[in-house]
């Protein structure tokens, strides 16, 4: 029966149990995985190198890009949830590689800024990080490479506000 479904095209190989949509293996959540994963195989060594987690260098990338932010704007900018990103700020805070303030405008605020040790880590770090950059688009392809991430933004760009239609019904 399984040979069968697998020459009518209704099963793919590696589908163990027929379901009614693509397989897992094609569906895109899973496609992006995979290359996230086989990007940060590229990038994890550095990191590790200077002790960092793939969610620490985020935040400080984040943060090297704004004078200050709160922990609200920081969170939606590096992709992480609250919880995890508290415990992330007070590891960073710890090693003194960010700093915290008051907002001057709103004393119940608190912002986040990336600390001289922090810049400084990141003056580290990049060397390499745009070693493997150039060597991945040498691998890829300089074009192709820009063309994938001007077809990402436009990807998040479309669906932006979008609700699934799952949620709509």
């Amino acid at each position: 029966m399984a040979q069968k479904r697998a020459a009518s095209g209704k099963q793919r190989a590696g589908d163990a149990h027929p379901v009614p949509m693509r397989g897992f293996s094609q569906s895109l959540p899973m496609a992006l995985l995979r290359a996230r994963e086989a990007v940060m195989r590229q990038f994890r060594p550095n990191l590790r190198k200077h002790d960092l987690t793939e969610q620490q260098w985020r935040i400080l990338r984040a943060l090297a890009a704004v004078d200050a932010i709160d922990a609200t704007e920081l969170a939606r900018a590096a992709f992480l949830l609250g919880p995890s990103l508290s415990r992330i700020l007070r590891d960073l805070d710890a090693r003194g590689l960010i700093e915290r303030q008051t907002d001057t405008n709103d004393l119940r605020r608190g912002l986040l800024s990336i600390s001289p040790k922090g810049l400084k880590l990141i003056a580290q770090v990049a060397p390499t990080s745009e070693a493997i950059y150039a060597a991945i688009a040498a691998r890829y392809g300089v074009r192709r490479l820009d063309e994938l991430q001007r077809m990402l933004v436009d990807l998040e760009a479309s669906l932006a506000g979008d609700l699934l239609v799952a949620e709509r019904e």
